[in-house]
């Protein structure tokens, strides 16, 4: 039990406890100030951060109680969750994120396999405790999604999630046609952090091209006929985002161009990356876009991570959003 104590004491100095009871005390003091609730988005995500400092602190002392008692089954494995916490130490590693998922080629079986990859992820921000809003969505014309995006608030989403940024392939028998034909899909998820209060990217208006138009909607009494949605064009990248699910414009354009903030933190990020390769004349760590798991259902069951070559036979479980085996994996080898 000595090193058991010894496991606990180092994640103590590298969680830095007590930055952790300031943090708590800033934002409940800040919390009893009326203006904090003036705008809901940033006030919702540092209630959110609240939440998650106080669970922090009481799983320290749930296991240090553990650890008295004596060996117990479960403290091994609450030892280990947490310590995967302290590898999370990049600048962006707590903030939140932005988080969406595109179809690739291949109309309906990609959409589908978008629809299929957004339940995944939204099941495990649920287990979690992460709080998440959907932003935008293009639904598929059949079936499924051609895109969509979420904020999802959580203190380290941006550490536990960056990894899963990339290419992600099913193959499976195809539900949409008789003869039910093996087909490969691919979609794509993005992950980015919520950077425009933690970086100095600045946007200037006239590089900005907006539009109104109306959000999605399903008819009814409640159907839009306000143009509250916004579409924002920036002229010098030609990077489109858009935000169509708040009520008012102004709420939808700054959404908007927080994620704009983010894609472009993201360009010069790679760009970043790039010269960094260069000059060590080597590959980097961090790689964009590229495959990264392959999600079989025929003729055999199996999902593998191409990177850390984590792998499960139980694909069913993985699709309903037990992930935390391949992302510990991933950011224990890859961080």
């Amino acid at each position: 039990m000595d090193e058991i104590q010894k496991r606990i004491d180092e994640i103590k100095g590298k969680l830095n406890l007590d930055k952790i009871r300031k943090e708590i005390q800033v934002i409940e003091a800040d919390s009893g100030k009326p203006e904090f609730w003036l705008d809901t988005q940033l006030a919702a995500g540092k209630m959110q951060q609240l939440a998650d400092l106080n669970k922090t602190l009481e799983e320290i002392d749930k296991l240090e109680e553990m650890a008295k008692m004596g060996t117990n089954r479960d403290l091994e494995k609450k030892l280990a969750q947490i310590e995967l916490k302290t590898f999370l130490s990049g600048k962006y590693d707590e903030l939140p994120v932005i988080f969406s998922i595109h179809a690739g080629q291949g109309g309906t079986e990609a959409m589908d396999w978008a629809e299929m990859l957004k339940r995944m992820y939204l099941r495990f921000f649920e287990k979690k405790g992460w709080v998440y809003e959907m932003v935008e969505e293009t639904p598929g014309e059949e079936a499924g999604v051609k895109s969509i995006t979420f904020l999802v608030n959580g203190r380290y989403a941006y550490g536990y999630l960056k990894y899963e940024a990339g290419t992600h392939r099913l193959v499976r028998q195809s539900p949409f046609n008789a003869d039910k034909l093996r087909q490969t899909s691919f979609a794509l998820v993005e992950v980015l952090p919520q950077v425009a209060q933690a970086t100095g990217v600045e946007v200037k208006e006239e590089d900005l091209e907006t539009q109104f138009f109306h959000s999605s909607s399903h008819g009814g009494q409640n159907v839009q006929k306000v143009s509250t949605a916004v579409r924002i064009r920036h002229k010098p990248t030609g990077l489109v985002v858009a935000c169509q699910t708040q009520r008012f414009q102004e709420q939808n354009r700054k959404i908007a161009l927080d994620i704009l903030k983010a894609k472009l933190w993201e360009i010069e990020e790679k760009r970043r990356l790039e010269e960094e390769r260069k000059l060590k004349g080597g590959r980097t760590k961090a790689s964009w876009g590229t495959q990264i798991r392959s999600y079989v259902l025929h003729p055999y069951k199996m999902v593998k991570d191409l990177r850390t070559d984590f792998e499960t036979s139980n694909p069913e479980a993985v699709l309903n959003g037990q992930l935390d085996g391949f992302i510990e994996a991933e950011i224990r080898q890859l961080s």
